[in-house]
């Protein structure tokens, strides 16, 4: 049966923080966020057939602060009684330095059998030669076609297959409903587009209230944000060549549109917080509170704004409103599991009956139900498609739900070079967000400029050795 949704579950945040974090850090107890369960049957491991126990590392152990530990544990057990020729040796990763721990271990020769990892990291790691190519045993996989397209991208390039999502979010607009209706607003019409969204923020801020419409991120993930609406203006910041080199998009037309579009809501449309340099703690705060009206939100934050006080009926998501482009692609975000390159064929078999136990629809099913029992709020996207959340939280909003999902439809990975980029597009953000009179178009042509002598022409002189 059913229960509903718990407005004070201490556990919830705490939950939800740490999949969030781990997805964008790189954090390899991927089993935090992986709810997931109907596994390999039908992919029986080599071991099996001959007998021989199969023994693997998976760097998966939650850490043991998080509240579905037990459950893991559970999970670990069952898995063990059901596959006896595979033992797992479980091990729990650092808290900080999560992405420098691994890598001294790929470098010291003692690379996990299984280990996840955050989207963006993909790239870099298949690139190395860190992520062992999976084609065929994915393609012998049966239960393949249940995994989202979406959750598939950071894990496929050039057609071939290089890990197994276990976690993914999807990003979007959260508004708070009553403060549109009390401000009169329609939210379809106030999102209809960048200028019908400024509209509406602007008559969403009230100083005398101590009240905004938009919470805008310019703190140092500034362009974590901010490449969405350089995608929903028709562009990206980077474009990789056919040779694995990159390109500099800073100075084209969707770039140089976002960056006006920041400096319209922050001067324009007198839309923003005045610090617009703040946290993002401090940005989710003013939101929970009732001070913004709107901000940038993961699909897997409604357990913390739940847990800060808010009424889940009262919260709206929504795709950002579509710019000059005329469409609004979402960031996706997660965590894939990967496999050594470097291990026994008999270990990669073996490091894949489990990762697909872990994704299965009876583990994620189960997770979900410990989450209920336990008054944790579940993350409303999964990897699978057959996988529904709702059945599991009652008090939940169908629109809520469906408009989740809707945003995972049409998703992107951030842009390619970003961990080392970002500083550049940082900067350019927050200069025009400091200063009115900064011109979008000079403030990026500085910015590429920079970025190209200290980052690119070393980065592709690399590629080309």
């Amino acid at each position: 049966m059913k229960r509903k949704i718990r407005s004070k579950a201490l556990l919830t945040l705490t939950l939800l923080t740490s999949m969030f974090v781990s997805a964008c850090s790189g954090n390899g107890t991927g089993t935090t966020g992986s709810d997931s369960s109907s596994g390999a049957d039908g992919q029986e491991a080599t071991p099996q057939a001959s007998g021989e126990v199969v023994e693997i590392v998976a760097w998966d152990m939650p850490q043991d602060g998080d509240p579905a530990k037990p459950y893991w544990e559970q999970v670990f057990k069952d898995f063990a009684e059901k596959h006896p020729n595979i033992k797992v040796e479980h091990v729990m990763q650092t808290l900080t330095k999560e992405r420098e721990q691994f890598m001294t271990a790929v470098v010291g020769g003692k690379q996990p059998d299984l280990y996840a990892n955050a989207f963006p990291d993909m790239e870099s790691y298949i690139d190395q030669g860190i992520a062992a190519d999976i084609t065929e045993l994915w393609n012998n996989y049966a239960e393949k076609d249940q995994i989202l397209p979406s959750a598939m991208q950071a894990a496929t390039r050039d057609g071939k297959i290089y890990g197994i999502p276990n976690l993914m979010y999807v990003t979007g607009l959260a508004y708070n409903k009553q403060m549109f209706a009390d401000a009169g607003l329609d939210p379809k019409e106030a999102l209809k587009d960048w200028e019908s969204f400024g509209e509406a923020a602007q008559k969403l801020s009230d100083p005398s209230k101590n009240q905004y419409g938009y919470a805008l991120l310019g703190m140092d993930w500034a362009d974590w944000f901010f490449e969405y609406y350089v995608w929903q203006a028709g562009g990206d910041l980077t474009e990789r060549q056919e040779d694995g080199s990159v390109k500099l998009t800073f100075t084209s037309e969707p770039a140089v549109q976002a960056l006006q579009y920041y400096q319209d809501l922050k001067f324009k449309y007198n839309a923003t917080q005045k610090n617009v340099v703040q946290s993002l703690d401090e940005n989710s705060d003013d939101f929970y509170q009732n001070r913004a009206a709107s901000m940038i939100a993961a699909s897997n934050w409604f357990g913390g704004m739940v847990s800060a006080g808010m009424d889940i009926e009262n919260i709206g998501f929504s795709a950002l409103p579509p710019g000059p482009g005329g469409s609004s692609p979402a960031q996706v975000g997660g965590a894939v599991m990967i496999f050594n390159p470097k291990a026994t064929p008999e270990k990669q078999q073996a490091a894949f009956t489990y990762a697909t136990y872990i994704v299965s629809k009876e583990v994620q099913d189960g997770l979900l139900q410990y989450q209920m029992d336990n008054g944790i709020f579940p993350n409303l996207l999964n990897v699978r498609s057959d996988v529904d959340a709702s059945q599991f939280v009652e008090g939940m909003p169908e629109e809520l739900i469906q408009n989740v999902q809707n945003a995972a439809q049409e998703g992107r990975l951030e842009y390619f070079l970003k961990a080392r980029l970002s500083p550049y597009v940082v900067k350019a953000v927050q200069q025009v967000l400091m200063d009115e009179s900064a011109d979008p178009m000079k403030v990026m042509q500085e910015a590429q400029d920079l970025a190209q002598r200290e980052v690119v022409d070393k980065y592709n002189k690399e590629i080309k050795k």
